[in-house]
């Protein structure tokens, strides 16, 4: 049986006053929505929801796939910004929101992605699917390959508009893990999410997302709308270093949909704090290794370690940390050692594995008997 050694880390502990005030939590705001979903970026947590793995119809949500698949060919370099993308009849005569292209010209990567994102154009949506898959029906096969890539189990796309269609359809939890994709994969094309109106065809036309002129803390992404959908949005907004993800599915109007967010947006701003406690490879422990080059072998965690919690709290956070008791060369790098988990209080939050952040080969003759004798009297 595996031996365990405990070791509780006091690095965030320390005790409150008997008069300290208790730090209260009150529910989510109440949300008129078929569906929403409220959560931290960084660290993975939800704050509020509602449905979030109902099926629902993502309309222009669904360009959001299409954008990242965009960016993730030009960061492959099979396509690029300038590229200049012949457009198609298809692509012209598609209806609902438009950027205006025309059939037989030739419009480039950069201008056709700002007339997705910005415009939510259906046309610029079927352009770059055909200039990057060949046809529309072969990117939707990527765009179900990615989805299941980003774990987004509950999606199954059919176009790459949001055209309703039966066998078109989301959940509100598939939508965050999408978006949180699309935020930390390719940062430097999210920037484009903010941009506010964009002028193609001496046509200038606002984005849609009217939260970018109410409230400074929001950055992106996207909304949508049909009859069955509703009206729809996706926001992200970042305060200081937190930034949360507010999706809100099926209200009754424009307004409804950002009034909705904001509450979302503020609550979870008001009543939460996100702290980063460890980043990935660098060490959170160092072991005795034995029989190895070295005598001390240090651990830490494969991705950076966010965690959200109510205000007010940070300081009753507790890490314990368990580690394999005896640990024998060779060390590989990335095997798992140990687990850090951070509790508040009696309640276990989260836990990690704790892996090797260096190779350690097994050391000479002399090092290995006097290790031996060593081990022997512990």
């Amino acid at each position: 049986m595996r031996k365990t050694l405990y070791l509780l880390i006091t690095l965030f502990t320390l005790s409150l006053s008997a008069n300290a005030l208790p730090s209260l939590v009150p529910s989510p705001p109440r949300i008129d929505a078929k569906a929403y979903l409220l959560m931290d970026h960084h660290s993975g947590t939800v704050l509020a929801e509602k449905n979030a793995d109902k099926r629902i119809e993502p309309a222009s949500l669904t360009k959001l796939m299409t954008a990242y698949i965009v960016a993730y060919e030009i960061e492959r370099g099979s396509i690029s910004m300038d590229d200049e993308v012949l457009i198609s009849v298809k692509a012209w005569r598609m209806k609902g929101s438009k950027m205006f292209i025309r059939e037989g010209t030739h419009v480039s990567v950069d201008k056709l992605l700002k007339g997705l994102i910005i415009q939510s154009g259906n046309d610029a949506a079927v352009a770059l699917a055909e200039h990057v898959a060949g046809s529309e029906e072969a990117f939707v096969e990527l765009m179900n390959q990615h989805a299941q890539r980003l774990g987004m189990t509950s999606t199954h796309f059919n176009n790459s508009t949001g055209w309703p269609d039966k066998n078109h359809y989301t959940t509100v939890r598939d939508l965050a893990k999408l978006t949180r994709a699309v935020i930390n994969d390719f940062p430097e094309h999210y920037a484009v999410y903010k941009i506010k109106e964009y002028t193609y065809n001496n046509i200038r036309q606002s984005n849609r997302n009217g939260l970018l002129w109410r409230d400074d803390r929001v950055d992106g992404l996207k909304t949508g709308h049909t009859e069955a959908a509703g009206y729809c949005l996706i926001a992200s907004a970042k305060q200081n270093d937190m930034r949360l993800i507010s999706i809100v599915m099926g209200t009754s109007s424009d307004a409804a949909r950002i009034a909705t967010s904001r509450k979302l947006i503020n609550y979870g701003f008001r009543f939460f704090d996100t702290r980063l406690l460890h980043k990935a490879n660098e060490p959170v422990t160092n072991i005795r290794i034995w029989k190895g080059e070295e005598e001390e072998l240090p651990l830490g965690i494969e991705k950076d370690l966010y965690i959200t919690i109510p205000k007010g709290q940070y300081k009753k956070l507790k890490t314990l940390i368990k580690l394999d008791a005896l640990i024998e060369a060779p060390a590989k790098k990335g095997q798992a050692y140990g687990d850090l988990e951070i509790m508040l209080g009696d309640k276990l939050l989260l836990d990690r594995k704790l892996v090797a952040l260096k190779d350690i080969k097994q050391g000479g003759i002399w090092r290995k008997m006097v290790d031996s004798i060593k081990l022997w009297f512990q």
